[in-house]
């Protein structure tokens, strides 16, 4: 029998958890059993992350918060969660959900099976994912359906939280899990918000074989194009955590004077609320970095950074939780967390019991297809250095300009004029409050006052509605009623031609039940906004 410098390199370390070769090796090689543990590890600190992070998410918008301010661990505390407020743990079941496409279909299922499989999800959506879903159900299939021009949410955060998955299924091949990325992500991203979910999966994928939390950084950030937003703004997390070594809140207030600036999202544009992938992919790097592979230190440095408070230390946490292992958890942190292991979460049939096996299951067989090895007690993990996916940046010369607080309803049509190149009508449609108050505010104690909340799981109308613009009909729009099938800004255009536009709103088929709520209309330019203040 002939044995290759792989075969006998593989030989030589038989029982050694995680062995890293330099730039002459071509394998990292880890135990079965360890890189069960890690698998574990990942799923486990991603569910303790998003749960520490429940009682300050979106609470701290802008500002961080000081450790005057006490964020409760405690026994039993992930079962309350899990019991109050099960749509808390949307990061978790929303990557099951792609973990059960890859069972169902095999590892090489494409992009449009993936979002069929998506559509037809029953459970709450919001952002970019519930446009993707909504642009789905109405035939625009991805890449276009994650494409800013069809999707305003497409730089929020959304695939950057549910791509914990591709790392855990792609253990230490930093270039399959970006492949994985290409066919999940662009379902309901691009450009920024795209590569938020390439970052954390590359970090993901690294963690396997790298105890280095600056390593890993440093390089999943080679993932993205040198020349984008994103990578500048990952890079000056780096810099400056060199620059000021010791002081997070350093680092932290220089990414807030520079990045803090939302241009897509209609909720965040010229508000505090930032759920922009490159910022709180920025946070979690912050901390990492300023963790320095304590578990908890980690976790709380990052939710502290504020904003998305609980999808980012769950992103952290799941890091750290392959890096360390389930086994390498602190009891504190894990404790908890085994009273909800074997139950399954809010719209799946899948628990974190079995996600360890699926991931696991899933791992082994990527290995193999990216020509690694399988035996009955080692895998042997073909190495390859980072390379970066495609160029993609959204909103060019596409400035936001102006947010008029709106806030008004019409039950027939609605003109407006603007002068730019681009508009959102950020509202949606919802039962006349004039006509049913018990159920606006029945509704309103249940969610909140945000208007997206107020849809009906079952409720069956679809108001339609006809877009002119400059006189011209452009779109012909269906707003259901219906909780999952919603859509969530009424219209949009972008890169228009620079100059004063009128648009109109006509509602084809109203019905006095239901009325149509604007909230704001986001004005654009592709010049970048001047002050108008006498200089």
């Amino acid at each position: 029998m002939q044995y290759s410098i792989k075969n006998i390199f593989g030989y030589l370390v038989i029982g050694i958890c995680l062995l890293s070769f330099s730039a002459s090796g071509k394998q990292n090689v880890l135990t079965k059993i360890r890189l069960q543990d890690k698998i574990k590890g990942g799923w486990a600190g991603q569910t303790i992350g998003v749960v520490y992070g429940a009682p300050v998410e979106f609470k701290y918008q802008g500002s961080l918060i000081t450790d005057y301010q006490n964020i409760p661990w405690r026994e039993g505390y992930v079962k309350y969660w899990f019991d109050k407020k099960p749509g808390l743990f949307d990061d978790i079941y929303t990557d099951l959900n792609f973990v059960d496409v890859f069972e169902k279909f095999g590892l090489n299922v494409s992009m449009d099976t993936i979002a069929h499989h998506w559509a037809g999800t029953a459970y709450h959506l919001a952002h970019a994912n519930q446009a993707s879903r909504y642009n789905i159900l109405n035939g625009i299939m991805p890449p276009k359906s994650g494409n800013w021009k069809n999707n305003p949410h497409a730089d929020d955060i959304d695939f950057q939280i549910e791509s914990d998955f591709i790392g855990m299924m792609t253990p230490g091949m930093v270039n399959s899990a970006t492949e994985v990325a290409n066919r999940v992500g662009h379902i309901m991203n691009s450009g920024d918000g795209w590569y938020g979910g390439v970052f954390i999966s590359a970090m993901y994928s690294l963690a396997f074989v790298s105890d280095d939390v600056s390593e890993i950084v440093e390089q999943a950030v080679q993932t993205i194009p040198a020349d984008t937003k994103f990578h500048d703004c990952i890079a000056d997390v780096i810099k400056w955590h060199k620059q000021y070594p010791d002081d997070w809140q350093a680092t932290w207030f220089e990414l807030e004077k520079k990045w803090n600036n939302d241009v897509g999202c209609p909720k965040g544009v010229f508000l505090s609320f930032n759920i922009d992938a490159k910022i709180n992919s920025a946070y979690d790097a912050i901390g990492l970095l300023y963790g320095k592979g304590d578990f908890t230190k980690s976790l709380d440095i990052t939710a502290r950074c504020g904003q998305d408070a609980d999808s980012n230390p769950a992103s952290v946490g799941g890091i750290l939780g392959v890096m360390l292992g389930y086994s390498g958890i602190p009891l504190f942190w894990l404790k908890p967390l085994k009273e909800i292991e074997p139950l399954n979460f809010e719209g799946t049939t899948v628990s974190l019991n079995n996600a360890y096996d699926l991931s696991f299951k899933h791992a082994l067989a990527m290995i193999k297809l990216a020509g690694g090895t399988v035996d009955s007690d080692k895998v042997m993990i073909p190495f390859a250095a980072p390379v970066p996916v495609a160029y993609e940046q959204n909103f060019e010369k596409t400035f936001p300009i102006f947010r008029d607080r709106f806030d008004r309803s019409f039950t027939d049509e609605l003109s407006y004029d603007f002068f730019g190149n681009g508009y959102v009508f950020y509202g949606n449609l919802v039962k006349n409050s004039k006509i049913d108050k018990d159920y606006i505010d029945r509704v309103s104690k249940r969610v909140g006052s945000e208007v997206f909340g107020l849809a009906e799981p079952n409720d069956t109308y679809v108001a339609e509605l006809e877009v002119y613009i400059d006189g011209k009909p452009n779109e012909l729009v269906k707003m259901p009623m219906k909780n999952t099938s919603r859509r969530l800004e009424p219209a949009w255009k972008y890169q228009l031609s620079e100059g004063k536009h009128n648009v109109r709103l006509k509602w084809l088929n109203p019905n006095s039940k239901y009325e149509i709520r604007i909230n704001d209309i986001i004005i654009y330019s592709e010049n970048q906004p001047q002050s108008n203040l006498p200089q």
